[in-house]
């Protein structure tokens, strides 16, 4: 977030520079150097703002935590602060970027059910969808099959709310362009790891032509998520 960014969303919610300084407990004069540009803003303070003054999560900078020690217990508890309604239990967790979570949990080999359920609301809830940087950090991980198919759930789920002609079902459009032009070739599962011959050969006939064009075996669906009528 910039100080620009910042001081517009301070205006925007009525709020002067003394009463946000109050909020997050600095000086009114440091307020005001984050608003110049003349101070960077901390991940503690960025925190703090989008806890305090409803800030979209997406400002938040990567946490840098090794990706390979991400696990699902992890995943779920990140989900839960979000605000994933599954798991309203967690949300006054510490708060991640929502692109970091979903990143995060399409590495893992395993994940239970009703986490990967949450993945294509993540798409649904925040504006995440910037082509460039999410498909490098999808690249970096391998995983662009996999954030494929969770983006053409997601739209999936928009088309049958009758919200096809919208900014964030076209943005999701270029996104999933932006992953499909290099594919990985090797066939995956997306989550089930320890799938047997019988299972896989059920799967290659039974999966969607989505699932079919990501190379992924998973019989998941849009009508198999939860929120399909509302977010």
């Amino acid at each position: 977030m910039t100080g620009t960014e910042f001081k517009t969303c301070r205006k925007n919610l009525g709020l002067t520079q003394q009463s946000v300084a109050a909020v997050l407990d600095v000086s009114q004069t440091y307020v005001a150097l984050l608003e110049s540009g003349q101070r960077p803003f901390t991940p503690r303070l960025l925190r703090a703002a989008v806890r305090r003054f409803q800030l979209s999560p997406t400002v938040l900078p990567f946490s840098g935590t090794d990706p390979q020690r991400a696990d699902p217990e992890r995943v779920v508890k990140d989900l839960g602060a979000l605000g994933y309604p599954g798991f309203a239990y967690m949300r006054h967790g510490r708060m991640k970027n929502p692109a970091e979570v979903l990143l995060n949990a399409l590495s893992l080999s395993d994940l239970e059910s009703r986490a990967v359920e949450a993945l294509p609301w993540l798409f649904l809830a925040f504006d995440m969808a910037e082509p460039e940087s999410l498909v490098r950090e999808a690249r970096a991980r391998a995983v662009q099959n996999r954030m494929g198919f969770v983006v053409d759930l997601a739209l999936a789920v928009l088309v049958l709310r009758g919200e096809a002609d919208t900014p964030k079902c076209r943005s999701l459009r270029a996104l999933r362009d932006a992953l499909y032009q290099a594919p990985l070739s090797n066939e995956d599962t997306f989550f089930q790891v320890d799938l047997s011959t019988a299972q896989r050969d059920w799967l290659r006939e039974a999966r969607s032509e989505s699932a079919k064009q990501w190379n992924l075996l998973t019989d998941w669906k849009p009508e198999h998520l939860p929120y399909t009528q509302t977010v």
